[in-house]
């Protein structure tokens, strides 16, 4: 097999890249994500198209508050940040310190999935603002809801590779997951980018 290959202290520059079923899993994950894109812009359109239909109840000006926003964007845009020296000790062939990356990222991932709950909790309950009250809160949950999924996943993905390969090492056959779980990673971070701006920076002042 290819895990078998090469161990870790013997990895070529560029490992995730090393090997043809590397270089394959790369063209099969941007093709995946044209898909998520796709999605993705076909719920942002939803949204827009829906936004100011609030059915006599609450409206976005009346319930976000960015505070905690800001935190929550904080929180992600951070954990792309470590997840960058994560991949950075990898192409170094450090794979303690990849994975002590990965954690942290792992944490702020968890971090902001937690505020997520918070907040949709105190929607519901604060503002009686639930998932059926009008076509802008269907379009709203959905929305920033199936992001909140996407994160869960991508946290999923982290966590597994880390326990199944922490006796392993890092080697050619692990190599390209952990890159593209940490490229996933980075889109999640930028559709959170896209939600930040058109939901909540365009709920308050649009």
């Amino acid at each position: 097999m290819a895990e078998d290959v090469l161990k870790s202290g013997d990895l070529p520059e560029n490992p995730e890249r090393a090997t043809l079923e590397g270089r394959n899993k790369f063209m099969g994950f941007w093709f995946f994500l044209g898909g998520e894109t796709v999605l993705f812009a076909s719920l942002f359109g939803t949204f827009l198209a829906l936004r100011n239909s609030n059915a006599g109840g609450p409206a976005a000006e009346d319930i976000f508050g960015l505070g905690l926003v800001f935190i929550m964007t904080v929180l992600l845009l951070t954990s792309s940040l470590t997840s960058v020296y994560a991949m950075y000790h990898m192409k170094n062939n450090d794979f303690k310190k990849m994975q002590l990356w990965l954690g942290i990222t792992v944490v702020l991932g968890l971090g902001f999935l937690g505020m997520e709950i918070y907040e949709f909790y105190h929607y519901v309950h604060g503002y009686e603002f639930g998932f059926t009250t009008s076509a802008f809160s269907s379009a709203f949950y959905t929305l920033v809801g199936f992001h909140g999924a996407h994160v869960a996943f991508g946290l999923s993905w982290f966590v597994a590779l880390m326990i199944r390969n922490a006796k392993r090492g890092l080697n050619l056959y692990n190599a390209p997951k952990f890159y593209i779980g940490s490229l996933y990673w980075h889109f999640i971070d930028v559709v959170w980018v896209f939600i930040f701006t058109v939901v909540y920076l365009l709920g308050k002042v649009g």
